[in-house]
């Protein structure tokens, strides 16, 4: 199937006349009659009716020409992804994710995708509270833990597990065989999550629900760290925030037999077509940077 005669056919119908639809295509009216009687022939059926004054689509013609439309939408899509491939950041790019993991992960990789592409500016946002991407300030976010229906465009990247940790020196004050023993214990609460209080534990097939009691209450992940760090008391952090402290023993796993629910990380996008380089290039090093860790 030659794909042009698809294109002289569409125009035809969209101008609805062979003449106008060979001066939007720079070429003569004999070429696109004949490509378009050739493709009448091709597909076995009449797809226009010719009068002095107008062209009209048949009804096949009416639902061919739709179809037509969208293989050349595609073919045209095609083409332009491989030219923003090809091309190099520029811009500026800005991204929105939130303090913990966008402290942790995602600076080191603007780090290099800056060093990378220095014709690229980076704006990086971190904050807890969910930045509204439809309002077109954000090229990209990204999101951790448990994405709400939308209608923006996410792409899972990675998983992190959730910890119950508390500092090493804090360990040798309680004993705690379940769950439930935790519900005593001095709690850090983590005001950026929806349920800062009520955790779910499993153990194979066994499921507990505990409800702590915050002695402390902060709105900022990094900040509830540092407290835990500081002997304050029980919390729950995510993996990439506090693998390097239980490696080194500066904070401990509570109950490390029983699990928190796991949550994904993922990139955000407002609707669009095409994903400019700068955000294409800055995706692939952030995946591959989690793919690494993880």
């Amino acid at each position: 199937m030659n794909l042009n005669r698809l294109a002289y056919f569409a125009a035809v119908v969209d101008a609805g006349s062979f003449t106008r639809a060979a001066e939007r295509l720079g070429i003569t009216k004999a070429v696109v009659s004949q490509q378009v009687a050739r493709l009448e022939r091709d597909v076995g059926t009449t797809l226009l009716i010719r009068t002095t004054r107008r062209v009209h689509p048949t009804e096949a013609g009416r639902t061919f020409h739709a179809r037509c439309l969208q293989v050349l939408q595609q073919a045209e899509d095609a083409f332009d992804e491989l030219a923003q491939a090809a091309a190099e950041p520029t811009g500026t790019l800005r991204i929105a994710a939130t303090n913990d993991y966008g402290t942790s992960a995602v600076v080191p990789v603007v780090a290099a995708f800056s060093t990378r592409y220095p014709a690229c500016r980076v704006e990086l946002t971190l904050g807890d509270e969910t930045i509204d991407l439809a309002s077109g300030g954000m090229d990209v976010a990204i999101r951790v833990g448990w994405l709400a229906n939308s209608s923006l465009q996410a792409r899972r990247i990675g998983t992190f597990r959730q910890f119950m940790v508390c500092g090493a020196e804090f360990a040798g004050r309680f004993r705690a065989d379940d769950p439930q023993d935790l519900a005593v214990l001095p709690f850090v609460a983590n005001m950026a999550l929806r349920e800062p209080l009520l955790w779910q534990f499993s153990r194979g097939d066994a499921e507990q629900t505990v409800r702590m009691q915050a002695t402390i209450a902060i709105d900022a992940t990094p900040a509830v760290l540092a407290a835990v760090r500081a002997g304050a008391g029980l919390s729950v952090l995510p993996d990439f925030l506090v693998r390097d402290e239980l490696a080194t023993g500066r904070l401990v796993q509570v109950l490390p037999e029983w699990r928190l629910p796991s949550g994904g990380i993922y990139t955000v996008y407002p609707a669009a077509r095409f994903r400019p380089p700068k955000v294409t290039r800055f995706v692939e090093m952030l995946v591959a940077a989690e793919q690494e860790t993880g």
